[in-house]
C-alpha cells in the first residue's frame, strides 16, 4: 500500500504478532481509509474497509477521500457488497457514490450492493430514502442503474432511536452484522457489531456521553473498537463539541467496563493530534488494553489473527523498534542505527537509505526498515 510517508507517528501501542490456531477463523483486519475529519486537513475524512483474508468485504463510513485511500491502497474492492454508515454527516457518507459505481464498473455481473445505517428524523432521512435519493429510478445518480454492470443498491434503517433493539443481518461468506442505536447530537447515528467465527470488530462512528451505555452493551468482549476520538477532555475542546462527542476520559471507561480487547481511535481533528499523547494517557488510565491512533492507509489485523513473522532467506531481520537500546535522539545510538520511536520508548534500530539495504520483505521508510513492527510505519509499503 501506497500513502503519504510518515516517519512517526508517537505513542501507538503494537497489535502483537502471534501465530494463528491450527483451526484459526478466516484472517479479519481493517483498513482504514479515513481517521479525519470534518475540517480539511491532510487525513481523509472517516472510512474503514473489513479486510476477510485480504480482500474488501464491508465499507464502513464513506468520507470525502476514502475513495483516493482505497485507490492509493490497492484495495480489492471486488467482493464489496455491503455498506455501513453509522450516520450521515457528510463526512461520513459523502463519497459513497464513487464506491458504488467502481462496483459497477469491475464487475463481470449483475452486482447488489446493500447500505445499512440509521433509520432518519426531521432533519436526516432515513438510509433507506437517502440511498433512493442517490441510486433509486429518480435518483441523483440513477444512471449507475446499468452502467457498466446491472446494479441494484438498497437502503436498509437501523432503528436509531436510543433504547430501540438492535438489529441483526446474515451476510455471505458468515458475516453477522448487528446494529445498535447509539447518540450523536440531534443526529440519527448507530454502531455495528461485525462478527464471524467468534471474532468481532465494533465500529462506532461519533457518539455522545449519552450513547456510551448502548455501545458499551454492543461492544461487550469485542477484539477491536473503533471510535471517533474529535475531542480532548474538557475543558480541552469547545464546550458545542460534547454535545456531540465523547471525551477520551470517557471512551476509556467504557472500553473498560466492556471488556474490549482492543481500540482504534479515528476521527482525529488537529487539536487532538497536537495533544495525542495528553488523550491516549487519559484512555489508559482506566483501559489497559491495546491502543492505536489511526492513520490514513494503516492496515490493523486483529490481535489473535496477525500473522507470524516467518523468517525470509537472505540476511537476518533488523529488530524492531522496542528491540533495540532505548534511546532519545540519533546520538544516543551507534553509527548505521537511528533513534525510533514506536510507542513510549524511543530504541536504536539499523538505518537505511534505499530498499536495498533492507532484507527481504522490507522496504526503507525515510530512515529506518520497517517490517510492520508498528502499524503505522507500514504505509510505505
Amino acid at each position: 500500500m501506497r500513502t503519504s510517508l510518515r516517519l512517526l507517528v508517537p505513542l501507538l501501542v503494537l497489535l502483537p504478532r502471534t501465530a494463528p490456531a491450527q483451526d484459526a477463523p478466516p484472517g479479519l483486519a481493517v483498513l482504514v481509509l479515513g481517521s479525519g475529519g470534518p475540517r480539511a486537513s491532510p487525513r481523509a475524512s472517516v472510512g474503514n474497509l473489513l479486510l476477510v483474508d485480504g480482500r474488501a468485504r464491508v465499507l464502513i463510513d464513506a468520507g470525502p477521500g476514502t475513495f483516493v485511500r482505497a485507490g492509493e491502497a490497492h484495495a480489492d474492492l471486488s467482493a464489496l457488497d455491503t455498506v455501513l454508515l453509522t450516520h450521515l454527516h457528510v463526512d461520513h457518507s459523502g463519497e459513497l457514490p464513487a464506491f458504488v459505481k467502481t462496483r459497477a464498473l469491475d464487475a463481470d455481473g449483475p452486482v447488489r450492493m446493500r447500505v445499512l445505517g440509521p433509520s432518519g428524523n426531521s432533519l436526516f432521512p432515513s438510509t433507506a430514502a437517502f440511498v433512493e435519493g442517490l441510486f433509486g429510478a429518480r435518483g441523483l445518480y440513477r444512471y449507475l442503474h446499468d452502467f457498466g454492470a446491472p446494479m441494484r443498491v438498497s437502503g436498509e434503517n437501523i432503528p436509531a432511536a436510543l433504547g430501540s433493539p438492535p438489529r441483526t443481518v446474515k451476510l455471505d461468506g458468515g458475516l453477522t452484522v448487528t446494529g445498535q442505536a447509539i447518540h450523536h447530537g440531534d443526529t440519527p447515528a448507530v454502531a455495528f457489531r461485525v462478527e464471524t467465527a467468534g471474532r468481532s470488530i465494533v465500529f462506532a462512528g461519533d457518539v455522545d456521553p449519552s450513547g456510551l451505555a448502548s455501545l458499551g452493551k454492543l461492544a461487550r468482549d469485542a477484539d477491536l473498537l473503533v471510535v471517533s476520538c474529535a475531542v480532548l477532555d474538557p475543558p480541552g475542546s469547545p464546550e458545542a463539541l460534547y454535545q456531540r462527542h465523547s471525551p477520551p476520559k470517557r471512551i476509556g471507561e467504557m472500553a473498560a467496563a466492556a471488556g474490549v480487547k482492543a481500540l482504534l481511535l479515528t476521527h482525529i481533528p488537529p487539536a487532538v493530534e497536537a495533544e495525542a499523547s495528553q488523550a491516549l494517557a487519559s484512555i489508559r488510565s482506566s483501559f489497559h488494553g491495546q491502543v492505536t491512533l489511526a492513520q490514513d492507509g494503516l492496515r490493523v489485523p486483529l490481535p489473535s489473527l496477525a500473522p507470524p513473522v516467518t523468517p525470509l532467506a537472505g540476511p537476518p531481520p533488523r529488530p524492531p523498534p522496542g528491540d533495540g537500546p532505548p534511546c532519545r535522539t540519533d546520538s544516543d545510538c551507534e553509527k548505521g542505527t537511528v533513534c525510533v520511536s514506536c510507542g513510549s520508548v524511543a530504541t536504536c534500530v539499523h538505518g537505511c537509505r534505499t530498499k536495498a539495504d533492507c532484507p527481504p520483505g522490507e522496504v526503507c521508510q525515510q530512515v529506518q526498515c520497517i517490517r510492520c513492527p508498528c502499524p503505522a510505519l507500514c504505509m510505505g509499503r
